[in-house]
């Protein structure tokens, strides 16, 4: 066994999820893609601010961040 390195974390809607260093995703774009969410689905903000959908692909995820999702939902 081979030792990987510090595992990295977000909190994401309250729960802590632990990633690999090389399994961490860089962008909150493959944040949502790794835990199977469409962006136009979804409102996010990050440590407290609130980003703009079109802001996604280009805002870092980084180690120990909060992160809160909100997804829409449909009916009538």
């Amino acid at each position: 066994m081979f030792w990987m390195g510090w595992m990295k974390s977000l909190q994401i809607n309250g729960q802590v999820r632990q990633f690999a260093p090389q399994e961490m995703p860089a962008t909150l774009s493959a944040l949502l893609e790794t835990l199977g969410i469409r962006a136009a689905t979804v409102v996010a903000e990050v440590d407290g601010r609130i980003v703009r959908p079109e802001e996604f692909a280009r805002t870092e995820v980084r180690d120990g961040q909060t992160i809160e999702l909100v997804k829409f939902m449909g009916g009538g």
